[in-house]
């Protein structure tokens, strides 16, 4: 009995120092434990666990007793010594063997759960570069996208300004057109009362022709 606990506790011993520092060891150890806590490990663990507690009780109360019957008698057995000794020192290697799988467990569940926020920090980390990522390409887009509205704009307001130019050049030749078109019309009624009075000059040439040539006949 006292060689097992002797060895359970040697072999807790080992696997909290493994624990405690990072090593290939470790990696082992911890899917080991996370094995035995699947399915019906931990059952088992808690069964011997209670075993070795209930044993531990009894180791107690057996001490109890002896201490009782050394006051009751007033006088120390060399077989009372020897049993008193024997309980004790399985007493606390039970104690320590329950006291180094607590620690194990502990260990165990803080080393997974550092892993798993590490994990998640990671995983934060990551999608924080990526939309940081992602807001300096978006901010880039939208320069670049301004740059090219930008150049367009120019390039609308170069063309508004030629476009501004034609017009005006048009205007100027519909006022000139609209101009000279006068000048042609002023210069048409002009011809046309030039040739009114030639007309009627004629037509007087003609009657003054036509009375002449009668009075010669009479």
């Amino acid at each position: 009995m006292q060689q097992l606990l002797f060895t359970v506790i040697l072999s807790e011993m080992a696997l909290i120092l493994v624990l405690l520092f990072k090593t290939p060891l470790r990696k082992l150890v911890i899917m080991g434990l996370d094995r035995v806590k699947r399915g019906r490990g931990p059952i088992m663990v808690k069964t011997v666990g209670a075993t070795v507690f209930v044993v531990l009780l009894s180791s107690v109360y057996s001490m109890t007793k002896i201490r009782k019957r050394w006051i009751d008698e007033g006088a120390v057995n060399p077989t009372d010594q020897v049993l008193m000794a024997k309980h004790l020192l399985e007493a606390t290697l039970m104690g320590s063997s329950l006291f180094l799988a607590l620690m194990i467990d502990r260990l165990h569940h803080y080393i997974r759960e550092l892993r798993i926020r590490r994990k998640s920090m990671e995983a934060v980390q990551k999608q924080a570069r990526g939309s940081e990522n992602g807001k300096v390409e978006e901010a880039k887009a939208l320069e670049e996208e301004t740059a090219k509205l930008r150049e367009k704009l120019k390039h609308l307001e170069s063309e508004l300004e030629t476009r501004t130019k034609e017009v005006n050049a048009a205007e100027a030749n519909a006022v000139a057109l609209s101009k000279q078109s006068e000048g042609f019309l002023l210069e048409y009624d002009r011809l046309l009362e030039e040739n009114q009075n030639l007309r009627n000059q004629l037509q007087s040439l003609d009657r003054r022709l036509s009375h002449s040539g009668s009075k010669k006949n009479t």
